[in-house]
């Protein structure tokens, strides 16, 4: 049996729904302080934005378009949680539906942050994993637009995926410098996505943590029978991406809730899969998520280990 070193993954990973309400400086309780926080309306067309504790307060950034940082979101993160304030259509506007994910940065659970400067020329940073990063998002903060730059491990390391698009999976060595990222750094080339001179950029690193995260890919069988993908988790949260065809990214939360992470388009419920104890399976041959020899990455977040520290298994929802 699987053990694991987190027993709540809601320590380090949470999703808060709620209804807006209007008000200045309204709390919105998460359970511990966040280090970033991903904000969309659930039941109205909208992109959303990503916030931050490095880049700070207020500085946004969104998954539908490769604009560069703005400041247009009126959130602030406290010790239990957020707040957001005011009639603002992205996080608080009165009767319309929100959903927010939460991610505490700490090499126990597998995530950090990291701020940079472009250079123009091969190099490597340091990250404070103490891992190999499986996933890596890169996104341009200043200068001209940029595509949000996307490394996942299984794919290699002259593969890129870009998060605000749907396009298959590319090829270049520009990217990563043909480097597999270590336990201590990552490589970047000279592409002007990843390290253009002088422009600033944000890097979210993440590692698989056993009955906690897990990020990898799978085939697609085509039949309501899906694939199963085990995670070792009852997830809470699944990320996929179609890499060998033009598919959008999509969230799954919760068995019938899903998210496009690269359109404006409200949440939408469909018999797309089951959460099981300790993965999930595929219920729907869409073409974003189980399409005959298709191909995905994803990348996952526990709701509950399936068996804990102290050897307890979990329970399907």
């Amino acid at each position: 049996m699987a053990y694991t070193t987190i027993d709540d993954p809601a320590e380090y990973f949470n999703i808060v729904t709620f209804t807006g309400d209007g008000t200045d400086d309204r709390a919105i309780t998460v359970g511990f302080q966040p280090d970033l926080t991903w904000m969309r309306q659930r039941t109205d067309a909208s992109g959303g934005y990503i916030t931050d504790a490095v880049r700070g307060n207020n500085a946004a950034l969104q998954t539908t378009n490769g604009n560069a940082e703005g400041t247009f979101a009126d959130m602030t993160f406290t010790s239990t949680g957020i707040t957001v304030s005011g009639n603002e259509n992205l996080n608080n506007e009165d009767a319309h539906n929100y959903v927010s994910f939460h991610w505490k940065e700490s090499a126990t659970a597998g995530f950090d942050i990291v701020s940079y400067t472009g250079d123009g020329s091969n190099r490597t940073i340091s990250h404070s994993l103490s891992a190999v990063p499986k996933v890596m998002f890169v996104k341009r903060r200043s200068g001209d637009a940029s595509d949000w730059t996307c490394f996942f491990e299984v794919l290699g390391n002259t593969k890129r995926l870009i998060l605000n698009d749907t396009s298959s999976v590319g090829t270049a060595t520009t990217w990563w410098n043909s480097t597999t990222p270590t336990s201590s750094v990552f490589s970047l080339g000279t592409s002007g996505g990843v390290n253009n001179d002088t422009d600033t950029y944000i890097n979210y690193l993440f590692t698989d943590v056993q009955g906690f995260s897990k990020f990898g890919k799978y085939t697609g069988n085509g039949n309501a029978d899906g694939a199963f993908v085990h995670l070792g988790f009852r997830p809470a949260w699944f990320l996929v991406k179609r890499t060998d065809s033009t598919n959008n990214w999509v969230i799954l939360r919760y068995n019938d809730l899903t998210l496009e992470v690269n359109t404006t388009e409200a949440e939408y419920s469909g018999n797309y899969s089951d959460f099981t104890s300790n993965g999930i399976k595929m219920r729907n041959t869409a073409g974003f998520l189980n399409a005959s020899g298709g191909t995905y990455i994803y990348a996952a977040f526990a709701e509950q280990p399936f068996v804990n520290s102290n050897g307890v298994p979990c329970n399907a929802r």
